[in-house]
Formats: structure tokens, sequence, C-alpha cells
């Protein structure tokens, strides 16, 4: 045999003993779709990729990706492997494992593989007038220029609770950006605003800070109606809030797919739940986030995060295994 090959094949021979011992990279790599660059959404993604890539000691990389809302972040599961992760209520994964409404006739059996990871904040009503106004209920609103903003959830929401309680077309509409609402309220140019998103949410510190406002509560009544959750917002969240509020919310959670592999699913949830806590110290939307809001995720959970839940005692119900 020629020297030149039987030394080539001393070299490989070599090189896969080395391979054999050198352990491979345990560096997972995880795409995460959220929402609108603007929003706080986005934010929470971009905190949740520092928490995974900190909390794991690098060995999770997240790449946060902008959307154009919860339905993409669904329609993307037909194309997206292993790697994808994204946001969205748990109410949509139902309709579009149904094809029901928005995913009517654009059904996909990747679709029946979406489970759950872990919950986030949820989308927050705020009904909220000047405290100039002395408005402190629903009925009180009747005769005032509010603004509820276009194409947003809180927006489409806000409308339907108007319709609910009585107020349709004894209101003034604004036709205002959502986005100039503090200055809107400041200026006297409305009475109050609409607006969904985590709590504490920005508009709303501001406006109580600078002009202070009275956060409507709901009754338990008005929230049957609504078909929405039940969520209650702390006393002394907002300045100038000495009671708590009782609102209603629409739950928000991180899926995947069963293409995603049981450890890597465990290592996410796992990192998420053990990094909330830090998260809150700087942004207090995390502090809403407890083992109480996994009641809320209505459909399967991960297989691997599962294996997280049940080592640490959270309680899951039969529809969620």
């Amino acid at each position: 045999m020629n020297k030149w090959i039987k030394k080539l094949i001393v070299v490989t021979l070599f090189s896969s003993a080395l391979v054999a011992v050198v352990p491979v990279s345990a560096e997972t790599r995880i795409t995460y779709k959220s929402a609108k660059s603007t929003s706080s959404y986005y934010q929470m993604g971009v905190q949740i990729s520092e928490a995974m890539k900190s909390g794991s000691d690098g060995n999770i990389i997240v790449t946060v990706e902008e959307s154009q809302g919860s339905v993409q972040n669904v329609m993307e599961v037909k194309a997206r492997g292993e790697d994808y992760v994204f946001t969205t209520p748990p109410v949509l994964v139902n309709l579009a494992q149904g094809g029901k409404a928005m995913f009517e006739g654009k059904g996909d059996p990747k679709f029946d593989e979406i489970r759950a990871l872990f919950p986030i904040p949820s989308l927050t009503m705020h009904f909220v007038m000047s405290a100039n106004s002395g408005i402190t209920d629903f009925a009180g609103m009747e005769g005032k220029t509010i603004l509820l903003g276009k194409g947003s959830f809180g927006a489409t929401e806000g409308e339907k609770y108007l319709k609910l309680f009585g107020l349709e077309g004894k209101v003034t509409l604004a036709e205002v950006e959502l986005s100039n609402a503090v200055a809107a309220l400041k200026n006297g140019q409305i009475d109050g605003f609409v607006t969904a998103g985590s709590y504490p949410a920005p508009n709303v510190i501001e406006a109580a800070a600078s002009t202070g406002v009275n956060v409507i509560s709901l009754s338990d009544d008005q929230i049957q109606q609504s078909k929405r959750s039940k969520l209650v917002i702390p006393a002394g969240t907002y300045k100038g809030q000495d009671a708590e509020i009782t609102t209603t919310s629409l739950p928000v959670a991180a899926f995947t797919t069963t293409a995603m592999s049981d450890d890597t699913a465990y290592a996410l949830t796992k990192t998420f739940w053990e990094a909330k806590e830090g998260m809150g110290e700087g942004a207090p939307w995390w502090n809403g986030v407890d083992e109480n809001l996994m009641s809320n995720i209505t459909g399967k959970i991960h297989p691997g995060a599962i294996r997280y839940y049940e080592e640490s005692g959270f309680s899951l119900t039969d529809d969620q295994k």
C-alpha cells in the first residue's frame, strides 16, 4: 500500500478518535416569534432571549423575530421546524386545530402538533378615564369622548364592551391614534382611552403620573358577559390607585410543536421559570405570571415541559397532558 495512503488512513482514524473524545457543542438555537417591534410583547421576547442565554450559560441562544400578530405566528407553524417558538392566545390554537374562524379553509395537520411551553403576561383590558372627569364606572362614560384606537385587540374588545354595556352610540369615539392617548388626555381632547396589554401598561403609567386617572373596574356580571378571563390588578400598580382593579384579560402563552425535542422543551421551560423573578425586577409585568396562569392553557403542553412541571409540583389537568 502506498505510504501516503497509509498516512492518510492513520490521520483519519486519529481524527475520528478525537471527534469521539471531544464533546459536541450543546448550544441550542431557537427562533422566538412575538409581535411588532414597538409592542411590549416584543420587549418581553428580548427579555426572554437574554434570560435564556444567561440562565443556560450561553447554551440556549434565542433570536427574536418581529411579527404582525398572533394569527401569523400560528400560520407559520406550517413551514417551521423544531427550533420554532411563538406566542399567541391559547384560544387561537384551539381555533386553528378546529379549522374555525380565521383558520376556516386554512387547516393543516401541523396545527395538531402545537404544544404549549409556559404562560406569559396576559393582554389586560384597561378602561382609563381622566381623574378630572370623575368617572368611575361604565355608566358614567355616557356622553364622553373615548379613544379606542384602530386595528388592535384593545380597540376591537373595547368596542365590544361598549355594545355589551349599553353605550353604543352614546359616547363620542375620538379620531386619534392610540400612541397619542396620553397627550390627548392631558390636553382635554379626550375624557378617556381604552388600551390592552400586559400590566402595568406603559401608557397607563404615564397617564397616571402626568394627569391622574381612574381605571374602571368591571363587575362580575360584566366579566361574565365579556366571556373573557377575570384578572385583578393589585392596588398601587398605578399612581393614585388605592384599590384593586378588576378587569378582563386574554391569556397568552409561548408555544412550540412536537417537532421540538423533549430535552429542549424541558430546558426552555425550566430556564424561563427560574429566570422569571429576575425578569420581574426589571419589568414588573412578569410579576403577574405565576402558577395560577397555567389554568389558562387550554390545550396540550409539550411532554418536555410537562416533565419540568411534574418535577416542580405544578398541578396540570388531564387535557393539558
